[in-house]
């Protein structure tokens, strides 16, 4: 990344952070932190990735969470899941554990907004901050540090973070109180299913149809039907080509946090719904780690 990177860090005061999990997401945010000129410490479950790390970018790693997080002004995380995240976050390994008073933990993982607000009552608890940060815009915008980061948490910890994270951001924004960027995250997820079934179906009514499909997708893209998954994913569709982009596990895995918030709150999805089945239709033709586009798949 830093050979090619063309990002333009807005001037800011340097500070002390980590970074726990570097997955395809968090390797290249936690690169843009150190390329911005802060003191980055990574921990990530496998110490390889940590060491491939620092061979890339300035920095240090930690054998714990607890270690990465000393003296830290800042620690961001990104990891799988509400159960990763309780154990780099929790226990006498864990972030908070480590971290000192006053300091601030950012979360990037898409998890349920129950564990942001049981994550922010902990780190009250010891006199520190928790903001819930999900993420869009994909390992592409992680790469590029152009993502788009949905906020929940105290507006001090937010003021405290946002100048640090816009490493690695295009927006880093405030939504509301501890779980709002978890539930806004979903409302995201929610609007992307909808989209790409849709353009699932519309690709394959045109190859029916015998029509240009790449034609047909520059005409209606200049059009009310123009969306980034028309833009990034119709040719790429229309050419069966899915080895790439944000996984279908993924996907599922946000849909199953979606369809538990809404049994909570009473939201009625029903494409939403349908479209998680569809979803397990991919993984049962092997499709797993294929982009979420191969929805159109199931339509062949």
């Amino acid at each position: 990344m830093s050979s090619t990177n063309t990002k333009t860090y807005e001037p800011t005061t340097p500070r002390k952070v980590a970074f726990l999990g570097l997955g395809v997401m968090g390797f290249p945010m936690a690169g843009h932190l150190a390329l911005a000129g802060h003191e980055v410490t990574v921990y990530n479950r496998s110490a390889a990735k940590a060491d491939a790390w620092k061979q890339e970018f300035k920095g240090r790693s930690a054998a714990s969470p607890a270690e990465a997080a000393r003296d830290c002004d800042l620690v961001f995380s990104c990891v799988g899941n509400d159960d990763d995240l309780r154990s780099v976050v929790l226990g006498d390994n864990g972030a908070l554990a480590g971290m000192k008073p006053g300091a601030v933990f950012v979360d990037h993982t898409t998890a349920s907004a129950n564990v942001a607000r049981e994550l922010y009552a902990a780190a009250k608890q010891r006199g520190l901050a928790f903001v819930d940060a999900p993420v869009s815009g994909g390992q592409a915008g992680a790469q590029n540090g152009l993502l788009t980061v949905m906020c929940g948490g105290d507006i001090a910890a937010f003021d405290t973070a946002r100048p640090v994270a816009m490493a690695f951001s295009r927006a880093f924004t405030l939504l509301g109180a501890s779980g709002s960027g978890q539930l806004t995250k979903m409302v995201n997820q929610v609007a992307i299913a909808g989209l790409v079934q849709g353009l699932s179906e519309a690709i394959a009514f045109a190859q029916r149809a015998g029509l240009d499909v790449k034609q047909v997708l520059d005409v209606i893209g200049k059009g009310a039907a123009q969306s980034w998954q028309m833009d990034n994913r119709g040719k790429t569709m229309a050419d069966d080509q899915f080895d790439f982009g944000f996984a279908v596990d993924w996907m599922r895995k946000d849909l199953g946090l979606v369809l538990e918030e809404a049994k909570r709150n009473g939201a009625r999805l029903p494409v939403t719904a349908l479209v998680d089945q569809f979803y397990a239709d991919i993984q049962a033709m092997g499709g797993n780690r294929w982009d979420t586009s191969s929805l159109v798949r199931r339509l062949r």
